[in-house]
């Protein structure tokens, strides 16, 4: 469904975006994710047609973003990460601008305008004014901007920044529901919500794509040991060093997780892939007076992944585990 070829774009002499390459499969969730000034939003403007790239092309349904904008904007409906909504109107007065501009047949329009309202829960204020709303509804609202048509393809850019966690769930929802019957690509920096909606994930830092995968394949190909999670209460250094001379156990992190109610530490024990040290683990631990509270298989989380294929130190960026 959409196709990206060589993508690249210049602000002056800077490379925001740099001979990018990936394709989307007609009915995906991707993630789109990279630290900030990655060039996230600059791709995805490109794709939208927003601005032009400076060399390379894209394509959706079809349709080249250069020669085909026309096409390409009927095809696709576009969530900025600041939604331009006018504050002054009323939902469904908004709604029906949105749907004229788009090109909408009179006939239609009615329809249109109700299924948006529908889907994004948008019918008990759908007179009401915009900038009498919450944020949480007013990111509604763009999300409806964005359906009016029913466009084969939604590129949300951070569609639940500056919202409280209940308004993070409810469009978090929102989004899974549309997965269903759309093409979506989903930029935001809250990880867990690519983990819960995304089929597959793109990652991007400098304008270079480093990753293109999904969760479950960028895991493996990222781990290189085995890993076991284990709370323990003890002096930290010499739990670290009790750790570390167990046979098997190439190396040993301590995470920034504290246990408040027994006073335990946790870690994160590396270990050969082919060596299963937790029986061994378990009697250092208590041989040497420690409290062991927990013990529990390790797995590399999205955050582990983003931060070591992200990482500014050139000795942890890649580093496998």
């Amino acid at each position: 469904m959409i196709e990206v070829e060589h993508l690249t774009k210049y602000y002056g002499s800077v490379r925001a975006v740099d001979d990018i390459t990936f394709t989307v499969e007609r009915g995906e969730v991707l993630g789109f994710l990279g630290p900030n000034a990655a060039g996230k939003t600059t791709t995805l403007r490109m794709l939208t047609c927003y601005m032009p790239p400076s060399s390379g092309t894209a394509r959706i349904g079809g349709y080249d973003v250069f020669d085909d904008s026309l096409k390409v904007r009927s095809k696709l409906g576009y969530l900025p990460e600041h939604v331009p909504l006018y504050t002054d109107m009323r939902v469904s007065h908004y709604l029906d601008f949105v749907s004229r501009v788009k090109g909408i047949d009179a006939l239609e329009r009615t329809r249109a305008i109700n299924l948006a309202l529908g889907r994004c829960g948008l019918s008990d204020v759908r007179e009401h004014i915009i900038g009498t709303l919450s944020k949480g509804y007013r990111q509604r609202v763009g999300l409806a901007q964005a359906l009016i048509g029913d466009p084969e393809v939604l590129m949300l850019d951070e569609p639940t920044t500056g919202l409280d966690p209940r308004q993070i769930t409810e469009i978090r929802e929102l989004i899974k529901d549309l997965g269903t019957g759309h093409t979506v690509v989903l930029s935001t920096h809250i990880l867990p919500e690519v983990s819960m909606i995304c089929d597959r994930i793109i990652i991007i830092d400098k304008g270079k794509l480093i990753a293109m995968d999904s969760m479950e394949n960028l895991t493996r190909s990222l781990t290189k040991s085995q890993m076991t999670q284990i709370n323990v209460k003890g002096d930290q250094g010499r739990v670290m060093e009790t750790l570390k001379h167990v046979p098997g156990v190439l190396a040993v992190d301590r995470k920034h997780e504290v246990d408040l109610t027994g006073g335990g530490v946790v870690y994160v024990v590396h270990s050969r892939i082919d060596a299963d040290v937790r029986e061994e683990i378990a009697r250092a631990i208590v041989k040497n007076g420690f409290g062991l509270h927990e013990m529990r298989p390790y797995s590399l989380s999205l955050e582990d992944i983003f931060l070591m294929l992200t990482s500014e130190d050139p000795d942890k960026r890649g580093r496998r585990n």
